[in-house]
């Protein structure tokens, strides 16, 4: 996980062609670029780096000669960013947490043509890379080598990305993030107020702190200072105004040039109403299917996704030569409530990775060992030792009291932003603690009184996580409801509609909150062939919701899992984290007096106030 940066100065900068301006009132924040650095090193501990260019007005020689375009390399010194210079000024900041290359890297990189790169994700397919590359260095050449076609070579990554890229030969700044939106890009548009334009793979804290404090009386009228970038592939030209007086630039969306990408965003599928005859199992059949733990009708189908995940989990977890690589850690951890989707990563993860390796499965628990998630991750690691005996287990058992979490709550809002509801907050406070990894384990002997419980940090690097699985497989209560209201059709439209917005409502916080502790969150339900397998499968195959809530719902998942020799997981309805691990009743309590009150006042949609220092 790296974080990625570039503010933006002394630019009249032109919008029209994605959208009307704004119109005012807008939300204003106050920081500097040593803010905005600090927020990048916790996503990149490895190293931090700046480049800064001056981009000025270049009168003729002659008086019939056109003024041009002048670009020069600046010194990076202080600099206060509400003071832009009447040049331009592209100032790009990188941090990089390297888990590629044989040898160091510090973004920015610069290359011999003066392009800039600052990049943050993982090149899992599409460009071809050896286990010595750095993915960001081989990105790179590509882009050298592809000269003005930027959009054909992003196009090209199978993987989560966010990009920057100075582009010198055309005098262009390209930005960007994946057609799912699995890495964070925020985006500030210039305002009347505000005529900077920045992107920052996460907001500073004190942009938060210093902020207006958005609630629900005034939040819908105000607009955000950060937005999360739309997917997509961007570039800003620049060029000289007419008058020859000042910098201008020029934004624009360009097409994905990858036909894959397009069908996969549309998210269409072509099986969705059955026939009588593909629901014609008999009673009888399925009660001896529940007595053999057999599969349905269409045993080849869960037979497809089981293969396409585990290749999923290989790519992201195959361990590539990295400078750090002589340390003996432990490379992967999973996020991990002992649920389906965890148990499935798990099981996987055990068939992918060297058996010398241990295995960190992480829990948080608002409620001690009494919170459902502990009890299922308890459950679940006895499961786990069933199928794969040799693996050494860890279950880092992270409790947490969330009164006391003053500085972690005002440190979790700021990486939500611009989320700002009840529900943001305690999702991404549980996946911040989880994240860090600091919690407890048990020490096991021989003697069953002699067990005991230790602290133990996880220094895994990369964190397997679930996202995706309910979107695509039918997981949420929403989809249940959708079902009994208007059937099959509707069911689909509400699936497509999370998969078409995940990337803003949950993908860049969950990004956000895992990667300012060092990690990185990878997302195999997420894959491009996985998102693709599951989409080509009939509708009534992924998900049966005339069953009852532990059976019919991700009904395709639950015949994976039993694949996998997990019968007890199989069986287990769905159980988000934020109730899960009791945070959301603690949050209740805390926020609204009682989870009662809280009901009654809706309290997940409700925007919370930030603290002002």
């Amino acid at each position: 996980m790296c974080g990625i940066a570039v503010i933006v100065c002394g630019v009249r900068i032109e919008l029209s062609t994605l959208s009307p301006p704004l119109q005012p009132p807008f939300e204003r924040l106050q920081f500097s670029v040593e803010d905005v650095k600090s927020a990048l090193s916790q996503r990149g501990p490895d190293s931090v780096g700046e480049k800064k260019i001056l981009l000025q007005p270049k009168l003729p020689a002659c008086a019939q000669g056109a003024v041009s375009l002048s670009v020069s390399e600046a010194s990076v010194g202080a600099y206060n960013l509400e003071n832009a210079a009447t040049s331009g000024e592209l100032h790009f900041i990188g941090s990089t947490l390297q888990l590629r290359g044989t040898t160091p890297i510090i973004q920015p990189l610069v290359d011999s043509s003066g392009n800039i790169l600052t990049y943050n994700g993982e090149v899992f397919g599409g460009i071809e890379l050896s286990s010595y590359d750095n993915d960001t260095e081989v990105i790179l050449k590509s882009l050298e080598k592809a000269n003005a076609l930027v959009p054909d070579v992003l196009s090209m990554i199978k993987g989560p990305w966010a990009i920057i890229y100075w582009q010198e030969s055309s005098r262009t700044l390209w930005f960007g993030k994946d057609a799912f939106g699995r890495r964070s890009l925020l985006v500030h548009w210039p305002t009347v107020e505000d005529p900077r334009f920045l992107l920052s793979s996460a907001s500073p804290a004190s942009s938060v702190a210093n902020g207006s404090g958005l609630d629900s009386e005034n939040g819908d009228s105000i607009h955000r200072f950060w937005e999360e970038l739309p997917c997509g592939v961007y570039s800003m030209s620049f060029g000289v105004s007419e008058s020859g007086l000042c910098v201008c630039g020029e934004v624009r969306k360009h097409e994905w040039r990858n036909n894959m990408w397009k069908e996969l965003i549309e998210w269409e599928r072509s099986l969705v109403v059955p026939r009588p005859e593909d629901l014609s199992m008999s009673p009888v059949n399925e009660i001896q299917e529940e007595k053999d733990n057999a599969l349905s009708t269409s045993s080849e189908l869960p037979q497809t996704v089981l293969a396409v995940l585990k290749e999923s989990v290989r790519r992201r977890t195959s361990l590539h030569n990295i400078f750090q690589g002589e340390k003996e850690v432990v490379p992967v951890a999973v996020l991990f409530s002992g649920g389906l989707d965890s148990m499935i990563l798990a099981a996987l993860l055990d068939q992918c990775l060297d058996s010398k390796y241990e295995v960190d499965l992480l829990n948080v628990s608002f409620d001690g060992p009494n919170a459902p998630d502990r009890i299922s991750a308890k459950a679940g690691i006895k499961e786990l030792k069933k199928i794969a005996p040799l693996r050494r287990w860890k279950l880092i058992e992270i409790d947490a009291d969330l009164p006391k979490l003053t500085l972690e709550t005002k440190r979790v809002m700021s990486l939500i932003n611009p989320a700002d509801t009840y529900m943001d907050l305690n999702i991404g406070t549980a996946l911040w603690l989880a994240a860090r990894g600091d919690g407890w384990i048990h020490e096991e002997s021989e003697r069953q009184e002699d067990n005991q419980r230790i602290r133990y940090k996880s220094d895994a690097r990369i964190l397997l996580v679930g996202a995706g699985a309910d979107e695509q497989c039918a997981g949420y209560g929403r989809h249940r409801t959708k079902y009994r209201n208007g059937s099959w059709t509707a069911l689909d439209q509400e699936m497509k509609l999370d998969m078409q917005r995940i990337w803003k409502r949950n993908l860049g916080r969950d990004d956000r909150c895992i990667a300012d502790n060092g990690k990185e969150a990878r997302f195999p339900f997420l894959d491009e062939d996985v998102i693709k397998t599951l989409l080509d499968i009939p509708l009534w195959e992924i998900a049966d919701l005339e069953q009852p809530s532990g059976k019919g719902d991700k009904k395709i998942l639950r015949q994976v899992a039993k694949l996998l020799g997990l019968h007890e997981v199989a069986k287990m309805p769905k159980r988000a984290i934020q109730f899960g691990s009791r945070i959301a009743r603690e949050s209740n309590r805390k926020n609204f007096g009682s989870n009662r009150a809280a009901n009654q006042a809706s309290a997940g949609s409700v925007r919370f106030n930030a603290p002002l220092e």
